[in-house]
Parts: structure tokens; C-alpha cells; sequence
């Protein structure tokens, strides 16, 4: 029993390493994009065209992974996962031109993104209680974001942009070899089946139809369009927002991401307990104050004690996603789980990849009070369509 016990959390704890590894050389890029810029002779949006390219990479690779671990084994995914995941950040690190950078930082985005689906789903099969396992895998990716950029944005300062982006090689590395030795070969689930007949469109249009899936794709859209927002946003508008300095608005945002990786195993957790829904309507209300708390800060100009209580808020709502991914796991049977959980992934994150693009042109056009004000809306929405489900028992 105690072996199994120590195996379990072994494969937890190696899981979201590997989590971080994949996020980690995907956040090392932003705080170097200025010297990156110069380097290349190209614009902002040039190298931004990159990374919108690595994050859609990003979200179109989680259902393909799911299909790819049903058939070979989620521990040869992960391993894929993370191994790409250095040899992009190598590539990065070494780009002879900007069109090369690009290139490799879709690459990037696609090899990490065959990481989550599959080690959620392989998680599953270890713990009972899914929902704090989940949400320590989740916490990965705010770990990643608390320690990647400063250190990034240090180390790029004294040894140049390629030094700083070389971080993801020197994390991924050692999580692969670590991976590789402790967590034990997995049995595929559909070994014989063609991996073209998982693409096929009915059934993958029969699945996300379901209204159940449906509408926890729609949560989670709303969900994850919050997040994308926020993740770009956040110092931006405590800077000009708000009127703090730019290192308290990093500070902050530093903040945002301890927060945000602390609360996710506790969601988890109590959605174990208590529900998922009544857990996920939690950090929905918790959005709805903090957003409104920040938008409060701005228009009336209230104290920084308003706007750290604001991120706070804020970054507990942002805890929706261990007990939302729950919420499809517990509807989705073990044979649907890997490619099923993979198909919901990219539905929701393409679509909330939006956020970004939708917030930033409406702070251009109205201002930071309305763009963030936009921000409760959503949460207030998806509470009510919580409310709604509850209340009128549609039964989703």
C-alpha cells in the first residue's frame, strides 16, 4: 500500500514539473522581446506574430495528444512533450533569423501543448480524489509564471536574449531525465486503432454536443478568455489603470501568479468535498469582486490596499480550472477521457485565446476601466449561468 501511495504522488509531483518545464520556456520569451526585437530589426507585432502562432499551436495540440496517448501510452507523450520542449527552446535560443525564431516558437507551442490533456488524464487513473490532483498539476503553470519572467528578464539583462530563453533547454533537460527514470511505462488504451479513425468528425461532433460538455466547454471558455486577458494585461493596467509604478504593478503581478498556484489544489479539493459546481461558482463570484474591485481602484482612485485585495480576488478566481477540469472528467468515461478531454481542451482554449486580442481593443478604444469592467462581465455571466443550471434544475 505504501509503495502505491509513493508511486502516485511521485508521478503527481513529476507531472507538474513537467508542467512547469512546458510553461517555463514558453513565459521566458515575453520579458526578452525587446532585445529580441533589436537583434532581428523587425516590430512588436512581428515577434508578436510568434507567439500568437506558438499559443495557438498551444491549444490545437491538446486534442491530438489525447489521440496519441490512447494509442502509444501517456508516459511516451509526456516525454515527447517535454523533450520537444527543449529541442524548441534550443532552436529559439540559436535562430539565425526572425522568420527561423517564428518557426521554431510554433514548435515549441505545439510540443508542449501534448503535455496537459494527456498527464491530466494519466492522473486520473492514480488518485481518487481527481480534483486536488488536478489542481496541483494546474499549480505548475503559475509557478512557472511567478519564477520564469524575472529570472528570464535577469539573466537576458547580463547574457543576452538567447542566454534567457536557453532557461527552458536547462529546466526541460532534467525534468525529462527525471521523468523518464521514476514514472513507470503506461498501457495504451486503443493500441490497434488507426489514429485517423479519432479524427473522424462525427463522433467528435456527437461529443461536443452533449449538453452537459457543452456547457462546461462554455464555462470554461469564459473561463479561460478571462485568464488569456488577465495573464497579458494585468501590470499593464495596474500601471496605466491604476496609476501604480511599473515595478509594483510587476510586483503585483508576481502577486496574481502566487495566488493563483497556491488556491489551485485548494479548489480542487473542495470540489472533492463540497461539489464542483458550487466550487467553480466561488471563483466565479471571486472574479466578480476582484474585477470589480480593480475597476473600483481606477475610476474612483482608491488606495493600493483596494487593488491588492482586487489581485487577490483575482487571483483565486483564476482557480477555476482544477475544479471545472474535474467537472469534465466526471463526464467523460475512462475509454473517452484522453482524446474526449484533449477535443474540449482545444474547443475552449482557441476560443478563449480571444481574450486577449478582444480586452486589448477595447482598453484602445474606451479605456482600461471599461476593458477590465469587460472582465467582471464575463465572470458575472458565468456565475449567472451557473445560478441559472442550478436554480431552474436544467440538469447540465
Amino acid at each position: 500500500m505504501s509503495v502505491n501511495w509513493r508511486y502516485k504522488h511521485t508521478a503527481l509531483a513529476l507531472c507538474t514539473l513537467a508542467f512547469t518545464a512546458t510553461m517555463v520556456a514558453r513565459l521566458v520569451i515575453s520579458p526578452l522581446i525587446p532585445q529580441i526585437r533589436v537583434e532581428f530589426g523587425v516590430t512588436n507585432a512581428t515577434v508578436g506574430l510568434g507567439l500568437s502562432g506558438m499559443w495557438l499551436a498551444y491549444a490545437l495540440a491538446q486534442f491530438p495528444s489525447g489521440v496519441l496517448g490512447d494509442r502509444y501510452g501517456e508516459r511516451a507523450v509526456i516525454l515527447t512533450a517535454v523533450g520537444a520542449t527543449a529541442v524548441a527552446s534550443l532552436l529559439i535560443a540559436v535562430s539565425p533569423s526572425v522568420l527561423a525564431f517564428i518557426a521554431f516558437t510554433v514548435v515549441l507551442g505545439a510540443g508542449a501543448g501534448l503535455h496537459y490533456s494527456v498527464a491530466t488524464t494519466f492522473l486520473t487513473r492514480q488518485f481518487d480524489d481527481i480534483g486536488r490532483a488536478i489542481g496541483v498539476h494546474v499549480a505548475g503553470g503559475p509557478v512557472a509564471g511567478l519564477a520564469a519572467p524575472p529570472l528570464a528578464a535577469l539573466v537576458g539583462a547580463r547574457h543576452g536574449w538567447r542566454a534567457g530563453i536557453a532557461l527552458g533547454v536547462a529546466v526541460a533537460v532534467p525534468v525529462f531525465a527525471l521523468f523518464a527514470w521514476r514514472v513507470r511505462p503506461t498501457e495504451p488504451l486503443r493500441p490497434d486503432q488507426p489514429v485517423r479513425e479519432r479524427f473522424a468528425l462525427g463522433p467528435l461532433a456527437e461529443l461536443l454536443s452533449r449538453p452537459s460538455i457543452l456547457y462546461t466547454t462554455l464555462l470554461s471558455t469564459m473561463g479561460a478568455f478571462t485568464w488569456q486577458a488577465t495573464a497579458s494585461f494585468l501590470p499593464t493596467f495596474l500601471e496605466f489603470g491604476t496609476g501604480l509604478s511599473g515595478g509594483l504593478s510587476a510586483l503585483l503581478f508576481s502577486l496574481y501568479f502566487l495566488v493563483h498556484g497556491a488556491t489551485q489544489p485548494v479548489t480542487g479539493g473542495v470540489s472533492d468535498r463540497i461539489g464542483r459546481d458550487e466550487t467553480v461558482m466561488a471563483t466565479m463570484a471571486a472574479g466578480v469582486v476582484g474585477y470589480g474591485l480593480l475597476v473600483a481602484a481606477a475610476e474612483f482612485g482608491f488606495g493600493r490596499p483596494v487593488v491588492v485585495a482586487g489581485v487577490g480576488f483575482v487571483g483565486l478566481a483564476m482557480s477555476w480550472g482544477a475544479p471545472v477540469q474535474s467537472r469534465f472528467m466526471d463526464l467523460l468515461s475512462d475509454a473517452e477521457r484522453g482524446a474526449g478531454f484533449g477535443l474540449v481542451r482545444t474547443a475552449y482554449m482557441v476560443v478563449g485565446a480571444s481574450g486577449s486580442v478582444v480586452v486589448g481593443a477595447v482598453s484602445d478604444a474606451a479605456g482600461w476601466t471599461v476593458a477590465f469592467g469587460l472582465l467582471a462581465g464575463v465572470m458575472g455571466l458565468a456565475l449567472a449561468t451557473l445560478l441559472a443550471n442550478r436554480l431552474l434544475r436544467l440538469g447540465y
